[in-house]
């Protein structure tokens, strides 16, 4: 080791400041431009595959000039996002994110916080966030929440919480703390995060019973009595009870006053999953509709969705706070508080979720609620449900297309239907017609089925969103639906071709 010793000691930062100092100036130019134009560019670009072999190249050995690899990031690596920021895109629910939010990402990664532990000022901006999500929800000011990656984590780590709380002991021995099965209860249409949460909770899936919906896309509540009658004569015990405030496929909004009425009653855990439409409570329109959120234990929802905020931030909040705390807490030396110091700051945030280690995502929330306001994002949220309705209207008004569920938040499922096709046709023909349109460009709708039927799914999350751009939407299914009956009469579109 001693010819290393000789080595002059090196780190990680610029050998020249003002090389950075440049190169920032210039990203921060180009993506002004680059956000500033963004409707101007197609919704997708798919990516060649030219540059999909740039990166199955090896790990480099040696280093390259910054300006060398941001120049590589605006030709490899800009020009093929998936596209959620672009006011044309409906796929999935996903959100926009703003310049300011950028900005805190930014700074954040400057600061480059632990933030789960110590005096630092990520904490306290930490603390107050949840606090403003709390007043989001209505929920009291004692009671408790944590900011997680998004809705999968938020909704894991209430049925943590639920489990260690209805059942003794269940944070030791875990679900062989329970004298049988321990059973949870959720519409088939909620999310699949919840699944996984009951396989991560030691329940399995088996034992999340998927209760059927309704006509509307919206649990079955006699069927969910039945199913909770049925599994006690069983020898099972039900401890949770999972509502919807926005289902995943059509927006759908469980009657959550029954669901609560039906947890009160079998003294279980009731939880909601609101992933985008708790926020809906924003809009006065839907207050009422979700007002027995702020009498369930808990509720997730993501901030980077229908808050328009930056990947990654959701939010998961609890009436009491001291079984939120007993679910996670434990005691390390490593982690012991002091009286002054570095280590006399608040709890650490690791006796509320599962992580130690965690970036300061709190700084883009607490940045945007300042710059924006509570009345700015109840507009914006009100605006999108808005144009739901509008786009439903339109499609309603093309005799070639059928809209395949009622609107009833900020999703619409519609298809092309040229009325002279069976089901197995139109499913096929209107995927290769979702293809199609992502491929050109025109817009971004993402798919699903409902009650067998491929349907083009529409979910507005996006800031960025004019009536035009639906408008444009809808003109584009059109004409390629049409194009694609005349090549089917041409025999260059086969109804088949997918089914090898």
């Amino acid at each position: 080791m001693e010819d290393k010793i000789t080595k002059p000691e090196t780190g990680l930062d610029p050998a020249d400041w003002n090389d950075i100092k440049t190169l920032g100036y210039q990203i921060i130019d180009d993506m002004v431009d680059y956000l500033r134009n963004i409707g101007d560019r197609p919704a997708w670009t798919p990516i060649p595959q030219q540059v999909k072999d740039e990166f199955k190249k090896p790990l480099p050995q040696t280093g390259t000039d910054i300006f060398t690899i941001y120049e590589e990031f605006k030709q490899n690596i800009l020009p093929y996002p998936a596209g959620n920021i672009h006011p044309k895109f409906f796929a999935w629910v996903q959100g926009t994110g703003t310049p300011m939010g950028a900005l805190a990402d930014l700074l954040a990664g400057v600061m480059n916080n632990n933030a789960a532990i110590g005096d630092q000022s990520a904490l306290y901006v930490d603390k107050q966030v949840v606090n403003w999500c709390k007043e989001l929800m209505n929920y009291p000011a004692d009671g408790s929440g944590i900011l997680v990656s998004g809705g999968s984590i938020a909704n894991i780590t209430a049925m943590i919480v639920a489990r260690n709380t209805m059942i003794d002991n269940a944070k030791n021995a875990g679900v062989y703390a329970a004298k049988g099965k321990l059973t949870a209860y959720c519409s088939v249409e909620t999310h699949n995060c919840l699944g996984k949460a009951a396989e991560v909770i030691g329940i399995g899936s088996e034992q999340l019973r998927k209760i059927p919906v309704d006509g509307r896309f919206q649990i079955d509540v006699e069927a969910l009595k039945n199913k909770i009658r049925e599994d006690k004569v069983n020898g099972f015990i039900p401890f949770c009870i999972i509502g919807n405030a926005g289902t995943v496929n059509t927006g759908a909004i469980d009657p959550l006053d029954d669901l609560l009425q039906i947890a009160r009653e079998e003294n279980t855990w009731f939880h909601i999953d609101g992933a985008f439409g708790a926020l809906a409570k924003l809009s006065p329109a839907y207050q009422q509709q979700l007002k027995a959120i702020e009498q369930a234990d808990s509720v997730a929802f993501d901030l980077h969705k229908w808050m328009y905020m930056q990947y990654e931030v959701g939010c998961v909040l609890f009436k009491d706070a001291v079984a939120h705390r007993a679910a996670f807490t434990n005691t390390v030396n490593y982690l012991t508080a002091h009286e002054r110091g570095l280590a006399g700051g608040p709890e650490t945030i690791s006796n509320y979720g599962v992580e130690l280690s965690r970036g300061f995502k709190a700084l883009k929330v607490w940045m945007s609620l300042k710059e924006h306001g509570l009345e700015k994002y109840s507009d914006m949220i009100t605006q999108n449900i808005n144009q739901a309705f509008y786009l439903g209207d339109q499609v309603k008004q093309q005799l070639q297309l059928e809209l395949m569920a009622e609107v009833t938040m900020n999703v619409v499922c519609f298809r092309f239907n040229p009325g002279n096709l069976d089901v197995e046709q139109l499913n096929i023909l209107n995927k290769e017609l979702l293809m199609r349109m992502h491929e050109a460009g025109i817009a971004a709708p993402s798919y699903t089925l409902l009650n067998g039927n491929y349907v083009i799914r529409a979910a507005i999350t996006n800031h960025r969103t004019r009536r035009a751009h639906l408008d444009e939407m809808v003109a584009g299914t059109i004409k390629i639906g049409e194009a694609l009956m005349k090549e089917f009469d041409a025999k260059l579109f086969k109804f088949d071709f997918l089914l090898q």
